[in-house]
């Protein structure tokens, strides 16, 4: 009997230990169909989410190619120099933003140089831009004041190529030759008045006699501000300077151009050595070419005690080291790169822009409308005066022409503690009280 139950137990556990294997086998097999199946839906899921971000990746430089179809940089634009690309002044400086241009976008620069009345007679503005234009042209710089009845006819014939008129005014809404209509037709022109505030500012402090003569081109509205700046910049200077019973003494003398013409202008070798024989000992050069620096060089060498400024390009000073205490110059390429950069994406304004400085980094050529090197035959002194001058300038314009200020016939151009506008600093009527020399 006991054996009968030890047997019937026995078996009962083995049926039972059986039964838990089954179970477990099954459950097991359960469980690896389930984690296989997880796993394949995992698996499902990262292989669709790959493909969503494959997707949208493609979208993204679809989108991105589509932003950028039809943008394509320029290939050729033209430049109108109204002098030779290789002056070491006005010309050279907008040739060589020209250049940058070239230099960022691969664009080709199609010149015409010696664009002027005397230098090509039979020949107008509105004829070289025309051929630009048929060479490929899709955007035109006309380079000087002189060209403003030429590069208004040329925008007004094609309307569709965007021009740029270079000291001009015809897109300034608040101007006095405001033109509305030209929708293709912007303006540039840099803020050179703290640069020739400068100049003045180096000859007065390097001037023994407080002589200084002023070589200047034609007379306008330009000229004549640019001019005054130079004056205000030598008058603060000086007066700095403390010299017990020496006045300044700011003598302006204008050859009629922007550079010599013989038989039409003044020839500018005979006025800087006008200048000189007068007792002036610091000439201050404001046309386009290298005269004054050269001219001052030979006296120099002859064993005189004179000096110069240079004007419009970086280079000037090279000419003429040993006499040369510095060059206020323009950068145009700057300007003229953003220009060139909104007419390839189709973002072409006609803008009036009278462009600041960089005043943290006068010399930046990414940045800066104009720049001033200090030159060789400046003292340290007198640099450190100029630096020091420069970290304290206003990059509002109007504050260099604080009051009390007034014109050469005595009336009140700011009253004290006064500042001008920009409309009456631009279009500045008269030479300052204390200068010498012709207004009109």
């Amino acid at each position: 009997m006991l054996a009968k139950i030890f047997y019937s137990t026995r078996n009962f556990f083995l049926f039972s230990i059986l039964s838990l294997f089954l179970l477990t086998f099954i459950g097991g097999c359960d469980l690896l169909e389930n984690e296989e199946e997880h796993s394949e839906e995992e698996h499902s899921e990262e292989k669709h989410s790959e493909e969503e971000h494959s997707e949208e990746k493609h979208s993204e430089e679809e989108h991105s190619k589509d932003e950028h179809a039809g943008h394509d940089d320029i290939k050729k634009f033209g430049m109108i120099l109204v002098g030779p690309r290789d002056d070491k002044g006005w010309s050279q400086a907008h040739f060589e933003g020209g250049a940058y241009i070239e230099e960022k976008l691969g664009a080709e620069m199609i010149v015409a140089d010696f664009i002027n009345p005397a230098d090509s007679p039979n020949t107008t503005v509105e004829q070289v831009a025309a051929d630009m234009i048929d060479q490929g042209a899709e955007l035109i710089f006309a380079t000087s004041d002189d060209m403003k009845d030429g590069i208004l006819a040329a925008a007004e014939a094609h309307p569709d190529v965007p021009m740029i008129w270079s000291s001009g005014d015809s897109a300034w809404a608040d101007g006095k030759a405001h033109l509305p209509n030209l929708k293709n037709l912007g303006n540039i022109m840099p803020q050179m008045e703290y640069g020739k505030y400068l100049a003045g500012c180096a000859a007065a402090l390097e001037s023994k006699s407080g002589n200084i003569g002023f070589l200047g081109p034609l007379i306008n509205d330009e000229t004549r501000r640019l001019t005054n700046a130079a004056y205000l910049g030598a008058k603060d200077c000086w007066a700095s300077k403390n010299v017990a019973g020496g006045d300044l003494n700011f003598q302006v003398k204008w050859i009629g151009f922007w550079f010599h013409i013989p038989g039409v202008t003044l020839d500018p070798t005979v006025v800087v050595n006008d200048f000189y024989d007068s007792g002036v000992d610091v000439v201050i050069s404001h046309i386009d070419t290298p005269e004054a620096l050269i001219e001052t060089d030979k006296r120099a060498a002859a064993g005189e005690d004179v000096l110069v400024v240079g004007y419009d390009y970086e280079g000037a000073c090279e000419l003429a080291p040993n006499v040369c205490l510095g060059v206020p110059y323009f950068n145009w390429g700057h300007a003229y790169l953003e220009v060139a950069e909104d007419v390839s994406h189709d973002h072409f304004e006609p803008e009036f822009n009278w462009v600041g400085p960089n005043l943290s980094d006068l010399n930046d050529k990414d940045s800066s409308s104009i720049g001033f090197i200090f030159g060789d035959a400046l003292s340290d002194t007198s640099q450190g005066k100029l630096e020091s001058i420069i970290e304290s300038f206003d990059k509002d314009l109007t504050t260099l022409f604080s009051g009390p200020i007034n014109f050469q016939d005595g009336t009140n151009f700011v009253p004290a503690g006064g500042k001008p506008t920009l409309k009456d600093i631009w279009y500045t009527p008269q030479l300052l009280e204390g200068m010498t020399g012709d207004s009109a």
